[in-house]
């Protein structure tokens, strides 16, 4: 049925070309000089190996931004510049990183909230502009978009939408999405949206640790009680769930930056409960999800730390997921801090970082690599949406606490 039909329903939403020759040159200009480093670039020529005198520094073999990251930086950039008259907002953060949301509110992009439709969605008009973070967001939001005929530059990543496709068909086949992720994270939210399929009957539920899952694999194993369940998942799971009814078919997706060996452990401990209880495996359908630079980057510090360094520094935002993963890889091996930036490293003796398990930063004293004489070897990585700027200016930091000043970095 048309719109002029049918006044209620949602008019398909304006999209902004954006993509314009002239337009991309001067933004893949801009977004080099705010980000792009040829330290680093010096680092990956030689293999992610800087030796100078007694201090090594190691990078990562991958590193810093992906494809989706890129791609949807240059779509923030590029629409400040063809909507250069008009106003224009962000659903949140285009990233989880404070130097790229830094820069775009800089640029008079301003931030609309991204846990609730408040009342600023409802001050929208057709002559804003509106961008869609790389994470998506859930369908409430497009439609309030729609209906507030607001011009959309959606830079959902291409992986993010894959997922979405997944869940999609499993609430057309009646199957209930089990989603391994945060229940409060943007993605996952933005998922769990789509699981609801197209009549809004599909299903979902949201587990987010090894533990969460045990519980789900006793309870289809016929161990717990209807009312302990939907307490413990309160709010991670869809509409009308229930646990006795919608726990009989399921299928396996995640947040695409979740650490893969443990979405793999989850679809194999649910495989096993399904067995135990059908004797075989058919009502549980499994994909792969994750997201390849996520992948990538998790492979590229496992192998850097088949020879580990004497400490780890991994830069990033402190609400980036895929991050958090790099760091949970290294605390498993070795001295490892997660890092906002080089100012973080504020002297010889002491390092500002984010503590994973209290979920807040913290200063720990760790003077033994950065003081003496001796050889030292620093491993640095970071997550997909961390700038190489901010790579480097850990490592020039790192060298400068050694001694060695950023002429020798350079002259190396």
């Amino acid at each position: 049925m048309s719109t002029a039909a049918d006044p209620s329903a949602v008019p398909p939403k304006s999209r902004v070309n954006l993509r314009r020759p002239e337009v991309m040159e001067r933004v893949a200009a801009e977004v080099a000089h705010h980000y792009q480093s040829a330290t680093v670039e010096k680092l990956r020529a030689r293999g992610g190996k800087l030796t100078i005198g007694n201090t090594t520094v190691l990078l990562a073999k991958e590193f810093g931004f992906c494809y989706g990251v890129e791609r949807a930086i240059d779509l923030a950039y590029a629409t400040r510049r063809v909507c250069a008259a008009q106003r224009i907002f962000l659903i949140g953060e285009i990233i989880h990183n404070p130097e790229v949301n830094r820069q775009l509110r800089e640029m008079q992009i301003a931030s609309l909230p991204w846990q609730e439709l408040d009342a600023s969605y409802d001050e929208l008009t057709a002559d804003d502009v509106v961008i869609v973070p790389a994470f998506g967001a859930p369908t409430s939001f497009m439609d309030k978009l729609g209906q507030r005929g607001c011009q959309v530059v959606d830079t959902t990543c291409g992986d993010v939408m894959k997922v979405w496709r997944r869940v999609r068909s499993y609430a057309k086949d009646g199957v209930t999405s089990i989603i391994h992720g945060k229940e409060n994270h943007e993605e996952t939210r933005a998922t769990a949206s789509r699981a609801l399929g197209e009549l809004g009957d599909g299903q979902y539920l949201v587990v987010l640790t090894l533990e969460d899952v045990d519980y789900v694999c006793a309870y289809l194993q016929g161990h717990g009680e209807r009312a302990a369940f939907l307490q413990r998942f309160a709010h991670a799971y869809s509409p009308g769930f229930d646990p006795d009814v919608h726990l009989r078919r399921l299928g396996v997706a995640n947040q695409t930056t979740m650490l893969k060996s443990e979405t793999e452990e989850i679809q194999r401990r649910l495989r096993q409960a399904v067995i135990a209880r059908d004797g075989d495996a058919a009502a549980l359908l499994v994909f792969d999800t994750i997201c390849g630079a996520t992948q990538d980057r998790q492979d590229a510090l496992f192998e850097m730390l088949r020879e580990p360094p004497d400490l780890l520094l991994v830069v990033g935002g402190y609400n980036s997921s895929n991050t958090a993963h790099l760091v949970e890889i290294g605390e498993r091996q070795l001295p490892t801090f997660f890092i906002r930036d080089a100012s973080c490293i504020k002297s010889l003796e002491e390092i500002v970082h984010f503590d994973l398990q209290r979920q807040e930063e913290v200063i720990s004293a760790y003077s033994r690599v950065f003081l003496g004489s001796q050889p030292v070897s620093i491993g640095i990585t970071a997550g997909a949406s961390c700038p190489n700027n901010l790579i480097e200016a850990a490592i020039v930091r790192v060298f400068e606490l050694r001694g060695i000043d950023r002429a020798a970095i350079s002259n190396a």
